[in-house]
């Protein structure tokens, strides 16, 4: 049975979240896909905001709330598991080298101590060359001076992973190790299901703390910032003083433990790209053998490394998402060992209570988004969408249909339920009347024919207003999944491109077939399955195949969308009866697409109960493009409308439109 909630990520954010919302009184699962590999492990365990200097007011607010919360925090960690987390309130030295001018150099780093020292939260002393060598024997020669930041502290970063494991257990956490969450499965502004390695699962709230792997989800600014790191045998017999304090050097940190020395750490943007390398290693070594010359005759004891999720700012993403009952804890780059008790009591309180702390306003996911983009109204209110065109108003009591919903496609919501295409027209200015006549807000683009400059394609990336219009990359000519995959992965660049920072939306088409133009069945689920993975809104484009569509709504597809007949033949619908199906049974949004040639054709897919139409042909080839478009548009609002309102009973004789009864007789 799964819990009330799912955590999608077994690192030390995911293990304390699940912790606190169990003590709290609710069930949760944590799907892991694999503990060893969570940037828990690859950490030194520095509790150390004022040692890292941290600019950003409301980070280093919310990393000295976190830090106050350690003592109690592992305290009740402990007494749930009996073990040790290895919390040490030790303070944190950080030496500083004579680079007068230089980056880092002693200047700037009593510049940097003497303002934080100035705050009543956190104090910080400056030691001068002779103190810092009294204070800590053997340093380098190159050091002249340094900080005592006395609040800052360390954890044994193994250790704590080994307890919260332990004390998840131990509360009744359920623990599934190996589920690889794929997708999530959305519907109307909810997270209804996860797509899985085990299959799909569905429970009542989500929390996206998979950390570097978040991407692969959804489409957050979170990457892997490679950190490489290794680690010195303290010899048992050696003439020095061990190395007491934690050191936090230039680009270097050095961390006592009982009998060795952590060194880290690196930070390389090479995406997932494993394993140690000579240079990164090197480069530890040269710095650390500088800021303590002593380790050079330590054996070496072991390396490692792992991927910290980082994101543009270098700040965590927590708190709501696009839905409802989605909750983000991600990002946490070099700081997620310290966030970790904050960020548990932040996300519980979140959950359970409904009460957002102030201070989670300044990580939320939506600071990333363009404000040339329309996410954001996108995500607020109808009102927004103009497409900055003067076109007719329909009725009020069209405008206001109150058994209406908008049509929201993974997490987005739009108010117009025609989409429309930009090929085929005589004239860039045609398409751009078009477009505009049609109240459109969503313009499906051939990728491959933008960037060849395909006849008609020539500056249309200049033609529209991508502030106003969302764009549909769509996979037009590619005849494989492999093709389909590799330009999707360029639509989503051209959409970045035009401002859309967070657009993962792809209409995929993968078409063998020259003559008839219809999709391949296979090779299109095949692509689906890998878009997803990647984090895409999939809306593939199919055969009107009851089966294929409900297949691609489990792998995680955003819609389906079915053709009427084929493309750019204009027959009308040819495939009612299936279509039917497809509405009948699918859960995500049903797109009609491809086949449609005039008005009343795409009021009467509508009026089936379609979700959307996507027309392009029987716009662009009409002699009258912008008149047609507009057609289209009031259509597709009466179709929608008449499939609202309910069709009249069907009968096999006649009825009088008023009744005889009450009729006046002589």
């Amino acid at each position: 049975m799964i819990s009330e909630t799912v955590i999608i990520g077994g690192g030390v954010i995911g293990l304390a979240i699940a912790i606190e919302l169990k003590l709290r009184g609710t069930n949760v699962t944590v799907f892991c896909r694999d503990f060893q590999a969570a940037a828990t492990h690859a950490a030194a365990g520095m509790l150390a905001p004022d040692a890292e200097n941290i600019a950003n007011e409301a980070m280093r607010s919310l990393c000295w709330r976190s830090r106050a919360l350690y003592p109690d925090w592992t305290r009740k960690l402990e007494e749930l598991t009996g073990l040790n987390t290895g919390y040490r309130p030790c303070g944190i030295l950080a030496p500083v080298f004579e680079e007068a001018g230089g980056a880092g150099g002693a200047g700037e780093q009593r510049s940097r101590g003497e303002s934080l020292s100035s705050s009543p939260s956190s104090p910080a002393y400056w030691l001068n060359k002779e103190a810092i060598h009294q204070y800590q024997p053997g340093l380098g020669a190159e050091v002249v001076g340094g900080w005592w930041y006395p609040e800052d502290a360390q954890v044994d970063n193994k250790a704590l992973a080994h307890v919260l494991r332990t004390a998840a257990e131990s509360v009744g956490v359920e623990l599934k190790d190996g589920i690889i969450v794929e997708a999530f499965l959305q519907q109307q502004g909810q997270v209804v299901g996860v797509q899985t390695n085990a299959g799909i699962i569905r429970t009542a709230h989500y929390v996206l703390a998979s950390g570097a792997w978040s991407n692969e989800l959804l489409p957050l600014p979170v990457l892997p910032r490679k950190g490489q790191m290794l680690s010195v045998r303290i010899p048992e017999v050696s003439p020095e003083l061990p190395l007491k304090r934690v050191l936090f050097g230039q680009d270097i940190y050095i961390v006592p433990r009982r009998d060795r020395l952590v060194i880290g750490a690196t930070s390389e943007d090479v995406g997932f790209i494993p394993n140690n390398t000579p240079e990164g290693i090197q480069k530890l070594l040269q710095a650390a053998i500088r800021l303590y010359p002593q380790l050079k005759h330590y054996p070496i004891q072991e390396f490692w490394w792992g991927f910290r999720p980082t994101t543009p700012d270098e700040l965590p993403i927590l708190g709501t998402s696009h839905c409802q009952n989605l909750t983000f804890a991600t990002g946490h780059y070099r700081n997620g060992i310290l966030l970790a008790p904050v960020t548990a009591a932040l996300i519980a309180d979140l959950i359970l209570e409904q009460k957002s702390d102030p201070l989670l306003a300044d990580f939320h996911y939506s600071r990333f988004q363009s404000k040339s983009s329309t996410s954001t109204p996108m995500l607020t209110h109808s009102a927004n969408f103009s497409n900055g065109h003067n076109t007719t108003p329909l009725p009020n009591a069209i405008n206001h249909v109150s058994t209406d919903s908008p049509l929201i496609i993974a997490g987005k919501t739009f108010q117009s339920r025609l989409m429309t295409g930009t090929g085929k027209y005589r004239s860039i200015e045609e398409m751009q009347q078009s477009v505009a006549a049609s109240d459109c807000q969503i313009v499906t683009v051939a990728v491959r024919r933008v960037q060849t400059k395909a006849p008609g394609h020539e500056g249309l990336a200049e033609a529209l207003d991508w502030t106003k219009i969302w764009m549909l990359p769509n996979t037009a000519g590619c005849q494989t999944a492999e093709e389909a995959i590799r330009v999707a992965r360029l639509g989503r660049e051209m959409a970045k491109l035009l401002g859309q920072e967070d657009n993962n939306f792809v209409k995929l088409e993968v078409i063998p077939d020259l003559k008839y133009l219809l999709p391949d069945p296979i090779g299109t689920l095949q692509a689906a399955e890998q878009l997803v993975k990647e984090g895409f809104a999939v809306l593939p484009y199919i055969n009107a195949d009851p089966m294929l569509a409900k297949r691609l709504e489990e792998v995680g597809c955003a819609t389906v969308m079915p053709l009427a007949s084929p493309i750019g033949s204009g027959q009308g619908l040819k495939t009612t009866a299936n279509i039917q199906i497809i509405i009948e049974n699918a859960g995500v949004p049903v797109v009609v697409d491809a086949g449609i040639g005039s008005p009343s054709e795409a009021a009467q897919a509508m009026e089936l109960g379609a979700d959307a139409l996507l027309i392009n042909s029987a716009i662009a080839l009409s002699p009258k493009p912008a008149a047609m478009a507009r057609a289209m548009n009031l259509a597709t609002v009466a179709g929608r409308l008449a499939y609202l309102a309910g069709r009249m009973p069907i009968k096999d004789y006649a009825s009088p439109s008023s009744p005889l009864t009450g009729t006046i007789t002589s």
